[in-house]
């Protein structure tokens, strides 16, 4: 498959937690903020944030059911809180159509490495390498994703280098964890992309032997 330049793509279909809820105003532009609950095969369910301007929220035809298929990109923006960044994860929403059918959760990247790869061994043995991502966009501006790869495609990744072009498939979920802070331990939620497939473009080829 031949990578396309910059690819950055996510289809959802899930089903609506709450109403939106007013997020910011840029350029003119109002945009809603809300939550879609999309189901996993294992039955897990992955709860996604997604923001979209107003003009297509407005557009959605509620009558097509009760499920909503959301297409765009999946975006990131750096958060300051008490002097500290936080990476905020969510999908950016080009169109919304109101449709049942069956759950999806999609995302095609083209990428490029941009911090250590982090490759460990779980208890029973599974190989996971966690690999944070950029992904250009204009203007000279980017989104960091950070994605978590399996098995044999996590040992190829861990090799990779800051620079390394990466194109993979996966989907977007959602994870709970605990964090110890000043006030006590709080409950908070990480999002990552779990990669299917990965390619590494330009990679020299590895032996088994």
């Amino acid at each position: 498959m031949e990578p396309v330049a910059n690819r950055n793509q996510i289809t959802l279909r899930g089903s609506l937690v709450s109403l939106p809820e007013f997020s910011h105003e840029n350029h003119g532009k109002r945009f809603f903020r809300f939550f879609l609950e999309v189901p996993r095969l294992s039955g897990a369910i992955d709860t996604l944030p997604v923001i979209t301007e107003e003009t297509i929220l407005n557009a959605v035809d509620p009558s097509g059911g009760e499920m909503l298929t959301v297409t765009g990109q999946v975006r990131s923006h750096n958060l300051r809180d008490n002097g500290k960044r936080h990476l905020s994860v969510f999908v950016f929403a080009s169109s919304i159509l109101a449709e049942d059918g069956e759950p999806i959760n999609t995302v095609e990247l083209d990428a490029v490495v941009c911090r250590e790869p982090t490759y460990r061994r779980t208890p029973l043995g599974r190989e996971i390498c966690d690999v944070m991502l950029a992904v250009p966009r204009p203007f000279h501006r980017a989104d960091y994703l950070p994605c978590i790869l399996w098995g044999k495609v996590a040992a190829e990744a861990s090799r990779c280098a800051v620079g390394d072009p990466l194109v993979l498939n996966g989907r977007l979920q959602s994870r709970i964890y605990t964090k110890l802070t000043e006030d006590g331990p709080q409950e908070r939620t990480a999002y990552e992309i779990s990669a299917l497939t990965a390619q590494f473009p330009g990679s020299i080829p590895q032996s088994n032997e």
